[in-house]
C-alpha cells in the first residue's frame, strides 16, 4: 500500500489559484483518477481554502505530480505528502491546525461531507475509509479536549470580527446573500446586533433562516434595491459566477465576500467609497488567532501524535489482513470443490446421505484453520515490524490485488521523484 495526497491550500496559493484547481464535480474527478491503473482508491477535499486529492495505489507521488499538470496547477503552489506525512496531514486538517483560522469548526464538517460523497462515488475503499474515519475521530477529540475552537475560529465569524474592527456594526443595516451553511453562521453571529436582511435563491430557505435569527427575508430578484438600502453587503452563496457587478454597486458601501468562487466582481472597488473585503483579508486574523492558540495547538499536536501511531498500527493490521484474506479466500474456493468431490465419491461407494457434507465441511474448516494459523501469525509479525516486502507477492500468489511494496526503497523513490519535480 502507498498513500499520498496533493495539497493546494491558502499557505501557498491565492484564492484564484484554488478556484482554478477544481475541475468538474466530485464523482467525475474521482472517475478520472481511478481510471489510472495504478490508483485503487481516491478521496477529495474542496473548501474555500484548499483543494486536496488523496490516492492509494502504486507510484502515487509521480501520479499526483502528473495529475497536477493536467489540472494546470503550478508546482510552486502545491505540496505532495506520502506515507506517514500524508496521514499526519489529514489528521491536522480535520483538527483545524491547517486552516486559515486555526481551530475553525467548519473544516471538520467538510471532511465528513467529502468522506460521504467520495464513498458514494466509489472512491473510498477500506484504506481511505480507515484513514478518514480516524481523521474525523481525531478532529472531534481535539475540539473536545482543547480550547482550540473557542472564540472567532471560522471564516464567517472572522469576517464579522473584521467588519466590527474596520467599519463597526452598531446601527448598521446589513444585507446577507446566501442562506446555506456559511450564510447561516454569519446570520447567527449578526443576530440582534444589526438590522439584518437575508436573500436566497430559494426564498423559503431564506425565510426560515430569517425567522430563526430575527431578520427580514427578501426575494433574490430584489437584492439590488437592498444594496441601495443597506450599509454592508455580505455574500456567501455557492454561485459559480459573480452575483454582484459594478453596475449593481452603490457609492460608500462595504462588501464582504466570503464565497468561493467569489460572488462580488472586483470592479466594484472602482465605485467611489466602496470597500471590498475577501477571504484574503482574513489571513491577518489567522496569524493573530494562531498566536492566541499556541498553547492549545501544542495540546492538539500531542493528541494527533498519539492517534497517528494508532492509525499506523491499524493500517499495518489492515495490510496483514489483506494478505491473510487472500490466503483464506483461495483455501475456501478449493475447500468447496474438494468437499463436493469427496461427497460424491463417498456416496457412490457407501451410499451416504447429505448429512455427511457437514462432517466434511467441519473437517475441512479445521484443517484450513490449523494449516494457515502459522503463516497468519508470521504475516502479523511482519506487519508489526514494518516488513511488507513479501505482502504483494503473497497476495498475488493467492489471487489478491498484489499492492506495491511499502519498503524503504519505495519511500526513497518517492522522495527522489518529489525532488526532481520540484527542481523541474
Amino acid at each position: 500500500m502507498e498513500i499520498s495526497c496533493l495539497v493546494i491550500s491558502h499557505k501557498k496559493a491565492k484564492i484564484e489559484d484554488i478556484e482554478k484547481a477544481w475541475h468538474g464535480n466530485c464523482c467525475d474527478i474521482i472517475g478520472r483518477v481511478l481510471s489510472n491503473p495504478n490508483v485503487d482508491e481516491c478521496a477529495l477535499l474542496f473548501t474555500c481554502n484548499r483543494v486536496e486529492v488523496y490516492v492509494v495505489g502504486r507510484d502515487t507521488v509521480n501520479f499526483l505530480y502528473e495529475f497536477a499538470k493536467e489540472m494546470g496547477v503550478p508546482k510552486r503552489i502545491l505540496d505532495i505528502y506520502t506515507g506517514k506525512d500524508c496521514l499526519n496531514h489529514i489528521l491536522r486538517v480535520a483538527s483545524g491546525l491547517e486552516s486559515m483560522i486555526v481551530g475553525e469548526d467548519q473544516i471538520l464538517g467538510q471532511v465528513k461531507y467529502f468522506y460521504n460523497v467520495c464513498k458514494s462515488c466509489g472512491g473510498i475503499g477500506e484504506i481511505l475509509d480507515l484513514v478518514f474515519r480516524k481523521a474525523i475521530h481525531v478532529g472531534t477529540k481535539v475540539r473536545r479536549l482543547t480550547r482550540i475552537n473557542k472564540g472567532s475560529v471560522s471564516i464567517a465569524s472572522a469576517g464579522i470580527e473584521l467588519l466590527e474592527r474596520e467599519v463597526g456594526l452598531k446601527g448598521k443595516k446589513v444585507l446577507l446573500i446566501g442562506a446555506g451553511e456559511m450564510g447561516s453562521v454569519v446570520a447567527r453571529h449578526l443576530s440582534g446586533r444589526v438590522e439584518l436582511y437575508i436573500a436566497n435563491r430559494t426564498f423559503e430557505r431564506g425565510l426560515n433562516l430569517a425567522k430563526e435569527v430575527g431578520a427580514k427575508a427578501v426575494r433574490f430578484d430584489e437584492i439590488e434595491n437592498y444594496i441601495d438600502l443597506c450599509d454592508i453587503i455580505i455574500t456567501a452563496t455557492s454561485a459559480t459566477h459573480p452575483i454582484i457587478t459594478k453596475e449593481m454597486a452603490k457609492p460608500n458601501k462595504v462588501f464582504l465576500d466570503i464565497a468561493l468562487p467569489r460572488n462580488v466582481d472586483e470592479s466594484v472597488c472602482e465605485i467611489e467609497g466602496v470597500k471590498l473585503y475577501t477571504i484574503e483579508d482574513l489571513r491577518k486574523l489567522s496569524e493573530e488567532n494562531l498566536r492566541k492558540r499556541l498553547r492549545e495547538v501544542e495540546k492538539a499536536e500531542k493528541i494527533i501524535d498519539e492517534e497517528l501511531k494508532q492509525l499506523e498500527e491499524s493500517l499495518k493490521t489492515l495490510r496483514a489482513k489483506r494478505a491473510i484474506r487472500a490466503m483464506y479466500r483461495r483455501a475456501e474456493a478449493v475447500k468447496r470443490e474438494e468437499i463436493i468431490e469427496a461427497f460424491n465419491k463417498l456416496k457412490a461407494k457407501y451410499d451416504i446421505d447429505e448429512s455427511a457434507i457437514q462432517i466434511l465441511e467441519s473437517f475441512a474448516n479445521s484443517l484450513i484453520k490449523k494449516f494457515l494459523s502459522y503463516p497468519t501469525l508470521k504475516l502479523k509479525e511482519l506487519a508489526k515490524n514494518n516488513n511488507f516486502d513479501l505482502f504483494p507477492h503473497i497476495e498475488y500468489i493467492f489471487g489478491g490485488d498484489g499492492f506495491v511494496s511499502d519498503s524503504k526503497n519505495e519511500e526513497v523513490k518517492a522522495r527522489e521523484i518529489k525532488k526532481t519535480c520540484e527542481r523541474g
